[in-house]
């Protein structure tokens, strides 16, 4: 019997495993909708967009009004994402992040800037046409506020020395509006465009080193007072190297407002050197005028309250080998010209040209002219009017420190004087000499003072050593009578014999009154720049003696001024032959002072004895040579005028002394004038 269709049956219930399997699963999915409905959902809804259809009344259709969304707080608290205090924690750490950014040390910020430097000049110096807007970066380094002092040193630097590399080898001219509007190439408005980049960086540098100069008035600049210095030396760097290029004066001005402190350090000297380096590389004279203009307008602003080492900037001016002409505080003289032989000038005979011979030739100038100034070619004419100008300003300064007798500046007056002697117009000479006679009488005066008070003096020494440390009063008046025998050197020998008639008598009285003090005197050999000495252990005050030493007039000593003194006075025929009783006495009185000088100083006078002898030895034979003697009476050693000593009736007897002078060149010396005078008789 075949069996029915069997029904499948269902299990009811699960073994015991899968329940616990299938109930874990229920439970870890059983709020799987709840949660995604609870997810903000994404709605194409745009800001203040309504939502609400408008609503039908007897006035027309009104839109309800939106009610404002009100976020779930609970749920943005209790998310899983964080909390409130988790987010405010999180602002917190950002913001003290911010607050605590390392900071680059700054050894790492000038090597990067050291790279940044190098890269950026290695650049310009490749192709500075296209590179120019370079130095806009290397300007940034210097204004950022944070860079940096040595950063700032270093961009400084770094300019100056790339500006030195491109700068052109001429003056670059403002265009004009004819210029900018004109048609030109595209190679000339390329050159154009880096020309006046180039001027306009230039321009911002120069007003930036001049501002640096002066720290007191920026507040940014004033906690280093190397960035000055750094910017001084820039600019007189900057001055030696493009003297010809743009802003020339405000460079110049940098340098004469620093020369304008009393004090002396680093930087004024360093603007020192730098005016000295310009005037004797100054060809044509123009940046030299500019200089001493500027430096004559500083002077009479200050009242004459300079250092003296600023006066001494003037020796250096290219004028005494290559101006010929005189001058002085008002005027300069022209060369004068050849009258003809018959008193009356012939009259020039006018070549007859055609109108258009006269416009070939007036055009034929113009295109010379242009070519001269293309060629920047120094005209004669150009520089000779320059260098005129720049005599006058010099002698007005110099003849207004002498009229005003300025104590501390005396020295470098002098100096300049006696340099420039040759330079000054006749006109001025009367008055010069008689201000030199004046200077000559103060300082004998004070020098009898100092003899008749030492016991006052030595009970305020401070007061004594205040007054050597202002004047020195023995060199001025060895520079008083150089100036006053230069005044005639420099002179023509047939102006000088009908028009001059100087009596200089005066000035040959004075340095023959002087040769026993300079002989005697310690420092006749002595000059700050070569010779070392060491404090003196019984001196007061030790700054005043180093004071004195550094603001002597340090360009000859002593001995080498009586030497030139001598020189004008015993052996120069511009003064005519000396008369034989100056001649003796003057003899008399240097073999004397030889066995007082130092060994050096002994053989300087003994040459020049043996120059007179041998120029004047007939007339000075009787001084040797006893048997020979003319003048009657007692020789008076001692005496303050030529004419009073009586020299015949003395003898030079130091010659056997100085047969026994320590000095195998002195005994030498000695025995060549004693047969030089053997040979005259």
């Amino acid at each position: 019997m075949a069996r029915g269709q069997t029904v499948k049956r269902r299990r009811l219930s699960p073994p015991a495993d899968e329940e616990a399997n299938g109930k874990a699963e229920y439970d870890a999915e059983w709020d799987v909708e709840q949660d995604y409905e609870q997810r903000p959902r994404k709605t194409n809804k745009k800001a203040n967009e309504r939502t609400r259809l408008p609503i039908k009344t007897s006035e027309g259709f009104v839109h309800a009004e939106e009610e404002p969304e009100v976020e779930d707080v609970a749920d943005d608290t209790d998310s899983f994402l964080g909390t409130d205090d988790d987010e405010d924690g999180e602002g917190e750490s950002e913001v003290e992040i911010e607050e605590k950014k390392p900071k680059i040390p700054v050894k790492v910020q000038i090597i990067q800037a050291k790279e940044d430097l190098a890269r950026i000049a290695t650049s310009i110096n490749e192709d500075p046409e296209e590179n120019i807007a370079l130095f806009k970066t290397m300007a940034d380094m210097v204004d950022n506020p944070d860079s940096p002092v040595t950063v700032k040193k270093l961009a400084l630097a770094s300019q100056a020395a790339v500006y030195k590399d491109v700068i052109p080898g001429y003056r670059i001219r403002p265009l004009s509006e004819e210029d900018m509007t004109g048609k030109v190439s595209k190679e000339v408005r390329k050159l154009r465009n880096f020309e006046q980049t180039l001027v306009s960086g230039y321009r911002n540098y120069v007003n930036k080193l001049a501002a640096l100069a002066k720290p007191g008035r920026q507040a940014m600049y004033q906690k280093d007072n190397g960035l000055k210095s750094v910017a001084i030396n820039c600019a007189c760097s900057m001055l030696q190297a493009v003297p010809h290029f743009n802003f020339r004066l405000e460079l110049l001005k940098i340098i004469v407002n620093r020369l304008a402190r009393k004090q002396v350090d680093a930087d004024v000297v360093r603007c020192r050197e730098s005016l000295e380096d310009v005037f004797e590389k100054d060809n044509d004279g123009v940046v030299s005028l500019e200089a001493v203009r500027l430096l004559a307008k500083m002077i009479r602003a200050r009242d004459f309250k300079i250092h003296e080492s600023v006066l001494d900037t003037f020796l250096h001016l290219r004028l005494l080998g290559e101006f010929g002409r005189q001058a002085s505080q008002n005027r300069v003289d022209r060369e004068a010209e050849e009258e003809p032989i018959g008193g009356k000038k012939k009259k020039q005979v006018r070549e007859f040209r055609t109108k258009r011979e006269r416009k070939v030739v007036k055009e034929r100038k113009i295109v010379e002219k242009d070519m001269k100034q293309a060629d920047a070619l120094v005209s004669h004419e150009e520089r000779d009017k320059n260098q005129a100008e720049t005599l006058k300003l010099v002698f007005g300064v110099y003849f207004r420190i002498l009229k005003q007798r300025i104590p501390h500046l005396m020295g470098p007056v002098l100096e300049g004087l006696a340099k420039y002697a040759r330079l000054i117009n006749q006109d001025f000479f009367g008055d010069l000499l008689e201000a030199m006679k004046d200077l000559i009488g103060h300082a004998e005066r004070d020098e009898q003072g100092d003899d008749n008070e030492n016991e006052e003096q030595d009970e305020d020494p401070r007061s004594a050593m205040n007054d050597t440390t202002t004047r020195d009063a023995r060199r001025e008046t060895l520079l008083c009578t150089i100036t006053a025998f230069a005044l005639l050197e420099g002179q023509d020998a047939s102006k000088a014999a009908s028009a001059l008639h100087l009596d200089l008598s005066f000035f040959i009285k004075h340095l023959y009154r002087s040769l026993y003090a300079l002989s005697i005197n310690p420092d006749v050999e002595y000059n700050p720049k070569t010779s070392l000495r060491l404090p003196d252990p019984y001196a007061h005050d030790q700054s005043a003696i180093q004071t004195r030493s550094r603001n002597k007039v340090n360009f000859q000593t002593p001995m080498v001024l009586l030497l030139r003194c001598l020189q004008s006075a015993l052996i120069s025929r511009v003064h005519g032959n000396p008369p034989p009783n100056r001649l003796a006495s003057f003899s008399k009185r240097l073999m004397t002072t030889s066995l007082q000088l130092p060994e050096k100083s002994a053989l300087a006078t003994l040459s020049l004895m043996s120059q007179v002898s041998k120029n004047h030895g007939r007339r000075i034979a009787a001084l040797w040579h006893t048997d020979e003697r003319k003048g009657d009476g007692v020789f008076n050693a001692y005496a303050l005028d030529v004419e009073g000593t009586n020299p015949f009736a003395g003898s030079i007897w130091e010659g056997e002394l100085l047969r026994h002078h320590y000095c195998p060149q002195v005994r030498t010396a000695a025995l060549d004038i004693e047969k030089i005078m053997s040979s005259t008789t």
